[in-house]
């Protein structure tokens, strides 16, 4: 909040992290829908792959919500971040096909899926648009105008 337009952008830390919990959702929902779009054989591999991608992407917001998991501000937080949490995990195990966004065993199964997804995320990786490839070549977009406009 002490970082110059934070204050005037938001009402306080629940607005700033509702909004940092809307970018993640939204993007993790994409990515899955993106990649299941392909038509993979094993859903929940794709769901898993989906997450890691997101959370490589987004590994700033991914650690300010875990971190807020861990140890809420305030009760508020607490019971924002717990309900997300919750949607999340039926929406992993919907899209992963194991459960019905009804089903009881949703969550339980959801959260079955990000932890599989969680034993491989390194969150101190460089982000895939920020890697050079194989040649020592930029990657994505943002790495080619660097290195163009280095040139």
């Amino acid at each position: 909040m002490d970082l110059p337009g934070v204050s005037e952008t938001f009402r306080g830390e629940l607005d700033v992290l509702a909004t940092l919990q809307l970018r993640w959702h939204t993007r993790l929902a994409g990515r899955i829908e993106r990649t299941l779009m392909d038509g993979p054989d094993d859903l929940e591999t794709a769901v898993v792959t989906a997450w890691r991608g997101t959370a490589a992407d987004l590994a700033g917001i991914r650690q300010i919500l875990d971190a807020q998991r861990a140890t809420p501000a305030t009760p508020e937080l607490g019971v924002a971040l717990e309900k997300a949490r919750v949607k999340e995990a039926v929406l992993l195990a919907a899209m992963a096909g194991r459960a019905s966004a009804s089903d009881a065993a949703a969550v339980r199964l959801g959260e079955r899926i990000e932890e599989k997804a969680r034993a491989a995320y390194n969150p101190t990786a460089t982000p895939r648009h920020l890697r050079d490839d194989d040649d020592g070549q930029p990657t994505g977009l943002l790495g080619r105008l660097k290195a163009h406009l280095a040139a």
